[in-house]
């Protein structure tokens, strides 16, 4: 197949890239700065000769949007509404004016897009979308507000010749260095992987080796298409997601972190708290309907096998 990643520089792209050009799949990267072949230049907002890679193309995957590892600034949020939006809109107009326009459309989405919750897990069906919830942030309503609009982009692109699909991913976990996994494992290995503000709130994720069968597993199903949860089916609170890893890691210690102490962290760091404090407990209803089966529904396993990846690359 021809696939046609667009954004695929950041961390879940260079997961993609690696294991569908591996497969042997012809794979191209749409960037804003392409360094190498088989990448190409686009400003993620505007058509241009970029959409003739769309034309002709299989499946396309739109992983576009700035990084949520930013302090949550009114400039910042909007900035990663408008870089996704806008991405999805240009993603849309390319297959609406392919002559051959791909069989498949994959949109990056996400879990943030459901309620703060820890009484129930989200799933397809019956999970609470965000944005109402008493007692958090008010700001955390318009990172809900960016999920939906991205969807919305999607969902509103005329191309009926094109199946669609929202990736709802939970946090990608792979050894790749400044990943998620990354972050979390340097921190264990200070001393600094324990709790966080009681450690109660949920942690969805995905090993990045389902991930990738979770994608390659909607392409082969043409009866699949709207909103799709890719998250293993163990979410489970904070303080046990930090504790199964530091066994993974060999640490000792793990020093829990009270709410204020976040704050100040992620101020130092340029992040924000809600990546720490939200609970987003996450199941996927619909990949376990259709059959879909995990190699590493447990974070234990996964974390070992990435622990173990880790230091086999370094």
């Amino acid at each position: 197949m021809k696939v046609v990643l667009a954004g695929g520089t950041g961390q879940v792209g260079a997961v993609l890239d690696r294991a569908l050009t591996a497969a042997g799949h012809d794979v191209v990267v749409l960037t804003r700065n392409p360094v190498r072949a088989r990448q190409v230049a686009w400003d993620g907002r505007t058509s241009g000769p970029w959409a003739a890679e769309i034309d002709g193309s299989d499946v396309v995957v739109n992983l576009a949007g700035r990084s949520v590892s930013c302090r949550y600034t009114e400039a910042n949020l909007r900035g990663m509404m408008d870089s996704r939006v806008r991405s999805a809109e240009a993603v849309g107009a390319a297959i609406a004016s392919a002559a051959k326009p791909p069989a498949l459309w994959l949109q990056m989405s996400t879990v943030t897009i459901y309620a703060h919750r820890f009484d129930a897990p989200h799933d397809e069906a019956t999970g609470v979308i965000g944005g109402t919830e008493a007692g958090v942030p008010e700001y955390w309503e318009y990172s809900v507000r960016i999920a939906k609009n991205w969807e919305r982009a999607q969902q509103e692109a005329a191309t009926p010749h094109t199946r669609k699909v929202a990736l709802r991913a939970a946090m990608v976990m792979s050894p790749d260095r400044g990943g998620v996994f990354d972050v979390l494992l340097r921190m264990t290995r200070l001393g600094l992987g324990g709790p966080v503000a009681g450690g109660g709130q949920y942690l969805s994720w995905i090993h990045d080796r389902d991930f990738v069968r979770a994608v390659e597993f909607l392409i082969t199903r043409d009866d699949i298409e709207g909103p799709v949860n890719l998250a293993a089916p163990g979410p489970l609170p904070h303080r046990a997601f930090m504790r199964d890893l530091r066994a993974a890691a060999g640490a000792r210690v793990g020093l829990p972190a009270t709410k204020w102490m976040a704050e100040i962290g992620a101020f130092v760091l340029r992040t924000d708290t809600e990546l720490l404090l939200k609970s987003r407990r996450v199941v996927p209803g619909r990949l376990l309907d259709e059959g879909f089966a995990f190699e590493y529904a447990d974070w234990p396993d996964a974390a070992a096998d990435l622990v173990r990846r880790t230091r086999d690359r370094r």
